[in-house]
């Protein structure tokens, strides 16, 4: 799917065709839509890179048109394995237009397709890029808060639990932790490439624009490094209560069973065809069922006393 945006002073609105200055979003193309975009002068491996989900953050020139690969993050849904990944975004400049190539729809494009994003300029190419790695970084920060949240619930349910289930899904969020902090360090060092070209500091609102990038993602960084290792250790540390959970509750099941068990023992021997004390008694049923009742209370205090319960 192609579509084409450009900024007026109305807004952003939407063309049928290219024209200067405009931006070229790509989500997905068909092989016709490639070759419709290589017509544009776009050399074809600048298209095929970011359809590679596994593609790593770089940059590349190639006849003054750059290619700039970006990891972004993407939700895939509650239900997943891995709730939130990583896909690369493509940005190629030419001389004439913006595009962005990327092989899933995400949230990021179409918050800047939906012109829900202040002050864009599509003609200002080099701030265009900015905004894009900027937005990336504070998306990324604002899945990394939901996760911690997610986190907060599942850390309320285990501390009761015995079964597997919330330890499995702290280890989807730890994956997707992994899959950030990849992409982020990948990242840094393609904007720390950028940053030692110059490329990127044509005006000087441009270079204040770059220092927040650079920083956000850096924040970022640190931000997903804490979540990690306290989702480490949390995952170590509830793995054990759990067990310990387990134990609990097979050790009061065990008490059970021998409180219930003594009765019956009691029950058992005066069950027997042979003669037996109080056979003659008229409240023999009476004074078993006191007995039963004593032996069995009287292993509750021990127990209750041994903590045993």
């Amino acid at each position: 799917m192609i579509t084409i945006h450009k900024t007026t002073e109305t807004g952003l609105i939407r063309l049928p065709e290219p024209v200067r200055g405009c931006w070229i979003n790509v989500i997905n193309p068909s092989p016709e839509e490639i070759a419709q975009i290589h017509a544009l002068g776009v050399p074809q491996d600048y298209i095929t890179y970011p359809l590679d989900l596994d593609e790593r953050s770089r940059t590349e020139r190639e006849n003054g048109e750059l290619l700039i690969v970006l990891r972004i993050p993407y939700f895939q849904g509650v239900s997943a394995d891995i709730p939130y990944s990583t896909i690369p975004l493509g940005i190629i400049l030419t001389e004439n237009h913006i595009l962005t190539i990327c092989k899933m729809e995400n949230e990021i494009t179409n918050e800047f397709a939906n012109g829900r994003i202040r002050d864009l300029s599509t003609s200002k190419r080099l701030r265009f890029v900015l905004r894009l790695l900027l937005y990336s970084a504070n998306k990324y920060l604002m899945y990394l808060r939901e996760i911690t949240k997610v986190v907060d619930i599942l850390e309320d349910q285990l501390q009761l639990s015995t079964r597997n289930k919330e330890v499995l899904e702290l280890l989807k969020y730890q994956k997707s932790l992994t899959y950030f902090t990849t992409a982020l360090k990948s990242n840094e060092l393609m904007m720390e490439r950028l940053q030692r070209s110059q490329l990127l500091r044509t005006y000087p609102e441009d270079e204040d624009l770059l220092e927040d990038v650079l920083t956000e993602n850096q924040q970022a960084i640190e931000m997903t490094n804490i979540t990690s290792n306290i989702l480490s250790s949390m995952m170590d540390a509830f793995a054990s209560i759990i067990s310990n959970n387990l134990n609990v509750v097979m050790k009061f099941l065990a008490a059970i069973t021998i409180v219930l068990s003594l009765p019956t023992m009691v029950a058992s021997f005066f069950g027997m065809n042979v003669h037996l004390p109080f056979e003659e008694h008229p409240q023999a049923f009476v004074l078993i069922i006191f007995l039963s009742l004593f032996v069995g209370l009287s292993a509750v205090y021990i127990f209750w006393k041994r903590d045993w319960f």
